[in-house]
């Protein structure tokens, strides 16, 4: 007699409880979009329901009276290492607030804000918009008016009638450069971030107070440009490494641009990170991919968009249900990240002198 296989068990939010190491009571604040749990917490939680493919009973749903969330992602080039992340958190949210995402691609200017109304016409519940459509007054102009719930996300500078999800850009700037300065750096070199992106300033500030609290070397000289793009970090690598006196170090703003300057140093026949060390910023798939595989702060890009999800989810539902719903700025914890790009500064002798 041939044994019939037993049906295959349905996970429940005790199994996701259970292999996050959390209580089923936490599991419900997270699945729910409860803000106060940390953001590791947050993460397990996550994971677990993704290894799981536990999805919570529709029938729950319907009986809270969920309707299908409209959630609109504009976008204008960021770099496609840190789109991969940020999609890969908005995706493995969706389902779990029972949204549905409406991914659109716009060129900045007046496309932007012809792309913005559209999306604004087709009755959507929410609109997530990244760097640097957050930064853009005109844009979320035109969605606060609407009165449609808006999350930017990682703008240094967000607006305060609308949502904003972020880090502590200064601060993460500061521990790098402390970081360095343990190593044993003195001159470094720092690449800025686009001018009218906002994170930029709060980015350098930090940079240069970290300088000044630990002895660095605050030279004008060591500041290059950047634009957040890896052609403007070759520019802004050229240019510092061109100094008489070059910087033993380079922090640039983004992992794109310290990418960038890794291939400077190479060209130049400089060892990363033995003549050269060089720190990047958001922790994306191209800190690990470039040799030697890059230091670098954590930026949680994934982790962010998981939390504009749930953030827009909250405040649609306090929208339908006609209760007040104010404006969340939330923090994510940044980390800093330690490969094979930096080490301590060493006196060598100029390579066309050893070769």
């Amino acid at each position: 007699m041939q044994n019939t296989p037993e049906p295959k068990r349905i996970p429940s939010m005790h199994d996701v409880a259970k292999l996050a190491g959390v209580s089923p009571m936490t599991v419900s604040r997270v699945l729910s979009g409860k803000a106060n749990v940390r953001g590791s917490t947050r993460k397990r939680v996550s994971d677990a329901v993704a290894a799981l493919s536990y999805a919570p009973n529709p029938e729950a749903r319907s009986i809270a009276g969920l309707k299908p969330i409209r959630i609109g992602f504009l976008y204008s080039k960021p770099s496609g290492a840190y789109l991969a992340e940020f999609l890969l958190g908005l995706l493995s949210q969706a389902s779990l607030n029972n949204a549905q995402l409406f991914v659109e691609q716009c060129e900045l200017g007046e496309p932007a804000i012809a792309q913005t109304q559209r999306l604004i016409d087709s009755s959507l519940d929410g609109i997530i918009l990244p760097p640097p459509l957050c930064d853009v007054p005109a844009i979320v102009d035109l969605i606060a008016e609407a009165g449609i719930p808006l999350v930017v996300v990682a703008s240094g500078r967000p607006d305060k009638r609308v949502n904003a999800v972020s880090i502590d850009d200064r601060e993460a700037a500061y521990r790098m450069t402390q970081h360095l300065i343990e190593l044993g750096h003195e001159r470094i070199g720092f690449v800025m971030g686009h001018p009218e992106q906002s994170v930029s300033l709060p980015r350098l500030a930090g940079y240069q107070a970290a300088l000044r609290e630990f002895g660095g070397d605050l030279s004008p000289e060591l500041v290059a440009p950047g634009l957040f793009n890896y052609r403007s970090g070759l520019d802004a690598a050229e240019r510092l490494l061109a100094l008489p006196d070059r910087p033993t170090a380079i922090f640039a703003s983004n992992d794109d641009m310290a990418a960038a300057a890794v291939a400077v140093a190479h060209r130049l026949r400089l060892d990363v990170p033995g003549d050269l060390t060089v720190t990047g910023f958001d922790d994306t798939a191209l800190a690990m991919t470039i040799w030697p595989a890059l230091t670098t702060v954590r930026q949680p890009i994934s982790d962010m968009a998981e939390l504009a999800v749930r953030c827009v989810a909250r405040h649609v539902q306090a929208q339908r249900d006609l209760l007040p719903h104010e404006a969340e700025h939330l923090l994510a914890d940044f980390s800093l990240i330690r490969r094979q790009s930096d080490a301590a500064p060493r006196v060598r002798p100029p390579m066309r002198e050893w070769l």
